[in-house]
């Protein structure tokens, strides 16, 4: 079986010119693009660790007064996710929402509340996890309230829409929120209550449990830059096979050649 397609390799005429440079140029493009990819997984791999740095930095850091309007608009969103903040202000009299939530303390919903601050603005204020047969004690008064300032949820969970008008909610999405209470001049964040903060507002009750951010990054980009450099020595070794293949097959082509114009060199002329 192997001689059979071995003869049948050598008995195939070498091929042409603009055979060769369509294959070499395909073997380059592959080779180039699956480096390309594992040099960008790299990148993506040192921007991620710089970026968790500077996350575990913000979460340990001490508390900040919340960005205002002027200062977030003068800065990058990503500038602001995670930093731990204070913010002051007086509860809203509005219903509070429930998101709902799977944590590490079990399921249930997390409980938002808006609280209007000193200049006007509304900032959304998640105090934590509640069950879903607890009652909330009707907000009011003044409070202060330091956690992670969080970036908007819109849209919804994963293969779940949130529906306002019907009251589920599966992302703290702000701006429907926001929409959905009526309210004004809110912030485009939230705040993610810690654990002594929505004590103290719920005067030492067991819910809502702050405190449950879950800072995790997913960091497969060695796993995957490997994986693109692999397939990259792949096409490279492909690429070579080839080359001795086709070049085995030439010599042998020439020889084949030579001998028959030998053997009609050496034949008798016809009469």
């Amino acid at each position: 079986m192997t001689g059979t397609a071995a003869a049948g390799t050598d008995a195939r005429a070498p091929r042409g010119p603009l055979a060769l440079v369509l294959l070499a140029a395909a073997f380059l493009s592959g080779f180039l693009l699956f480096l390309a990819l594992g040099i960008w997984q790299l990148q993506r791999m040192a921007w991620k660790h710089d970026l968790i740095a500077r996350v575990e930095a913000r979460i340990h850091a001490a508390p900040a007064p919340a960005p205002d309007a002027a200062a977030w608009a003068a800065s990058s969103p990503r500038d602001h996710e995670y930093r731990r903040v204070t913010v002051r202000g007086t509860w809203l009299p509005v219903p509070d929402v429930r998101v709902m939530a799977v944590t590490e303390a079990g399921s249930g919903f997390w409980l938002l509340r808006p609280l209007r601050r000193a200049d006007g603005s509304v900032v959304l204020v998640n105090l934590g996890l509640v069950p879903e047969s607890w009652t909330a004690p009707p907000a009011g008064g003044r409070a202060e309230v330091t956690g992670l300032l969080r970036l908007s949820e819109p849209g919804g969970g994963f293969l779940r829409r949130n529906d306002p008008a019907g009251g589920r909610w599966y992302s703290r999405d702000v701006e429907a929120i926001a929409s959905a209470l009526g309210l004004e001049d809110v912030a485009p964040w939230f705040l993610d209550a810690d654990r002594e903060s929505a004590a103290r507002v719920t005067g030492g009750a067991p819910w809502p449990r702050g405190g449950l951010t879950v800072v995790r990054f997913r960091d497969n980009h060695l796993g995957y830059a490997l994986t693109w450099f692999a397939l990259a020595l792949l096409v490279a070794g492909g690429a070579w096979r080839f080359a001795l293949e086709e070049r085995r097959i030439r010599r042998r082509h020439s020889v084949r050649r030579e001998d028959s114009d030998a053997a009609d060199r050496a034949a008798p002329p016809r009469r």
